[in-house]
């Protein structure tokens, strides 16, 4: 098995990087506030880092969002994105918390399954969740398990009977935990091919064959950049990643295949990290006024009509959470017990 793992030179070579994309955004971001929050914003540059690549589903996002965002924030600032790769999301969501300014000049959005990594113990994830700056939620999503026609692969019982060789990102990605946790607690077989940059080159591995699928993709993602081969027969979605079947697709449930009560709890938890939906986050201790301003823009962006119906032609699937339930959901998230957690973590690793 392909384990991907960041070790202590890479980690400092990983810091090294940030600070050094840091010095432009702090030479820009750190001007002082004006006594509003729209003689703050007004002429400045509000940096939107996305911690996944370029052609990916959280990039889509991002940039349909950034073309609507401005209209919201009193002041209108420009709004700039910026893709900072590297460990799943790690990279970026370490740097909003050590690094960012913490004025509101700088917003984010991560891989979901970042946020849990320090609930692991995970020694590379340098940050608190519970301290961040929660702005919103873009959706609540499926997550599915999904495979190419031809390759032998057609259902969780297949891949219980045979090794497949399955795309994933770095181990705090989503489609690394996924078929990690899923081999240890159902048996299966799946050989993980880590390392991708991203959901775009995941998906040409597919393609050539590298790999036979995804385990742990949302059917959003898979709506707007899959869609045409999904409907011709290409991709089958052999699992829904939750409880029961999902409305909008024939597949059975992950849990269908849970034989113990141990397997169960697993599974539950790692449902329960999904909660935090698309998230977008700023660093701690973003001022009160500027935190909401941000909160109330992206709600009204979320909801504007003319935001609406470009992302209905991108099929983009929108269903917005505030960023003070956000932020309590995560709390929730980690008031979850130790034991529960030490299962999944022993899990996700093969132990």
């Amino acid at each position: 098995m392909n384990m991907y793992n960041i070790g202590d030179a890479a980690r400092t070579g990983l810091l090294a990087g940030v600070a050094v994309l840091a010095l432009g955004v702090h030479a820009q971001a750190q001007q002082p506030a004006g006594p509003t929050t729209e003689a703050f914003y007004k002429g400045k540059q509000l940096n939107f880092v996305v911690g996944l690549a370029a052609g990916g589903g959280y990039d889509q996002y991002a940039r349909t969002i950034a073309r609507h965002l401005d209209r919201h924030i009193p002041g209108k600032p420009t709004i700039v994105v910026q893709n900072m790769t590297g460990a799943a999301g790690m990279r970026a969501t370490n740097w909003l918390y050590t690094i960012a300014p913490r004025d509101g000049s700088t917003i984010g959005m991560t891989q979901r399954s970042v946020i849990v990594e320090p609930l692991y113990g995970t020694k590379e994830a340098v940050f608190d969740p519970t301290k961040f700056s929660w702005i919103a939620s873009v959706n609540d999503e499926a997550y599915i398990a999904v495979t190419w026609k031809g390759r032998g692969i057609d259902s969780i019982q297949d891949a219980i009977n045979k090794e497949f060789p399955v795309a994933a990102d770095g181990p705090a990605s989503d489609d690394y935990t996924w078929p990690a946790v899923m081999n240890s607690v159902l048996g299966t077989k799946f050989k993980i091919i880590s390392g991708y940059n991203g959901k775009a080159e995941e998906r040409l591995s597919v393609r050539r064959g590298e790999t036979v699928g995804l385990i742990g993709w949302s059917w959003g993602a898979l709506q707007t950049q899959e869609w045409d081969d999904y409907k011709a027969g290409n991709w089958k979605i052999i699992a829904h990643l939750g409880h029961g079947k999902h409305p909008d697709f024939d597949a059975p449930s992950v849990f269908d295949y849970a034989k113990t009560k141990e397997a169960k709890d697993v599974l539950d938890f790692l449902v329960g990290t999904l909660v935090v939906g698309r998230p977008v986050l700023a660093p701690p201790d973003v001022p009160a006024d500027r935190l909401e301003v941000l909160r109330a823009a992206f709600i009204a962006t979320l909801k504007d009509p003319l935001f609406l119906a470009e992302a209905q032609k991108q099929k983009l699937e929108i269903s917005p959470t505030h960023g003070a339930e956000l932020a309590e959901r995560v709390k929730r998230l980690y008031s979850t017990s130790p034991e529960v957690v030490a299962r999944a973590q022993a899990a996700r690793t093969g132990k």
